[in-house]
Parts: structure tokens; sequence; C-alpha cells
């Protein structure tokens, strides 16, 4: 088996960013994931004591499609997000700072236009993590298993519906459904698998427009008995994965 594509998300319900390579360490989520969100005005979500919540209470593809047209890439380095909204130029963003955290929000809040409830706040707290689990995991997609709901459904699926972390390669379909418990060996990193994905009305968003074409929920639903596409995992060792890196399951302990 091999990685194919590696992919982070910044802000919550935006773009992706390819990766060549990653770091990863141990009990932790790929560096930059999910480290920005738009909280909605009514959301019970305080930086100085977060904690996770569903996804509801943010921007979010489940609730709000029009955010796929939102572009955004992040300078870590600099902490600067630069945002693309359509039919606007581009607009930099400083998030180190309360009031370029200010600014990204009014833009987002914007784009969410009327699905925007109260005052939406663009949030980070150092540490935490807006995903859609409630522990700091790595999110996998078995690109045959994918293929097969294609086939399925007669229709191409872009993987970045599904807005996993890493896309591999070379094993059966479904084959990960059976890896619960199982370690993985994936560059220098080992992961342990611990569950798998149910999927949401989010994969119904085309990355591409922005609108809801399709749904690959009832798709899995109605061709294969079950709602779940790819695999969460945990880090148990840390280590360097890259696109091109075999990806090994272990024999069962």
């Amino acid at each position: 088996m091999r990685v194919e594509t590696l992919y982070r998300y910044p802000v919550k319900g935006l773009t992706a960013e390819a990766l060549g390579e990653v770091r990863l360490a141990a009990g932790e989520a790929i560096p930059g994931d999910r480290v920005f969100a738009l909280a909605q005005g009514d959301a019970p979500f305080h930086e100085a004591a977060p904690a996770w919540l569903h996804k509801r209470h943010f921007g979010c593809l489940m609730a709000n499609p029009r955010l796929a047209a939102v572009h955004a890439s992040w300078d870590e380095r600099r902490g600067v997000l630069l945002l693309r909204l359509p039919g606007e130029q581009p607009f930099a963003g400083d998030t180190t700072k309360a009031e370029g955290r200010a600014a990204i929000g009014a833009r987002l809040a914007a784009a969410l236009g009327p699905e925007a409830r109260g005052t939406p706040r663009f949030v980070h707290a150092p540490g935490h993590r807006f995903a859609d689990h409630p522990d700091q995991l790595i999110s996998l997609i078995n690109l045959a298993s994918l293929a097969s709901l294609e086939r399925a459904m007669g229709r191409a699926l872009d993987p970045l519906r599904f807005r996993a972390n890493l896309h591999f390669s070379g094993a059966a379909p479904w084959a990960e459904q059976s890896w619960v418990g199982r370690l993985i060996e994936v560059g220098t990193a080992t992961l342990r698998v611990v569950e798998t994905i149910e999927r949401c009305a989010a994969t119904g968003v085309n990355p591409l427009t922005a609108e809801r074409d399709c749904d690959p929920v009832e798709g899995l639903r109605a061709a294969f008995g079950h709602t779940e596409l790819g695999v969460y995992a945990r880090v148990e060792r840390s280590g360097r994965v890259a696109v091109g890196d075999a990806l090994i399951l272990r024999a069962e302990e």
C-alpha cells in the first residue's frame, strides 16, 4: 500500500492544503489541521477554556455549503491567512492579532450570508482542534473503497469531498473496515486504527462548485448497507510521513 496524498485543513470547513510530507507527533493530529474555525454567534465556545463542540456550532459544509467556494491558505510562519472569496479581491488577515481575527471573521460571516447566526467569530485556542472527532486523530481514506462507491453511484467523486488527511492506494475495497484496533506503519510513524468514519451531508457538497450535487451518504447506504467511508487513527509513535511512503498493516498482536 502507498500514501498517495496528504492534506491538512487549517480552517474548519474551508479548503484543503496539500502537503508533501509531515512530521507526526504521538497523540496529536496533523500539524496545523483544523486549528481555526468560524464559531457561530450562538456557539458556547470559549477560547480561554476550549472544549470540543459538535460541528453545528461552527461554519461547516454539512450546514454551510457556500463555504466550499472560499479558498484559504495559511502561512504558518507569518501567521497570515489568505482568503479568496468569489468576486472579491484576495484578503490577508493576521491570525496572531485580535483585530486580524476579527477581520477574518467578518469576511467569513459575509460568506455565510443568511446562514450566519448572530455575530460569528473566527476562533483559535492553542492546542485545540476543531475536528469532527473529540480526540486528536488522523483520518485516512482507502481510494479503492472510494472507487467502489463511485461505481455504485455511477459517477466520479472528488476525494476532497471526504476531507481526509491521508489517501492511500493498494488495499482491497473496504479492507480498512476490518482494521480497527490494528497498527499501521507509515513512513517512520506508527498509527493505530481506532474507528471507522460515519459520513454526513458534507460529502454532498462539490468542492469545486460549492453546490450539493449528489448524496454519497445515501449511495453508501443503498449499495453497501452502511454510511462509513475511511478510518480514524491515533499516532502511536512519532515519525515522518511523505507522499509515496509505504503503508504497512502490522500482523495482529
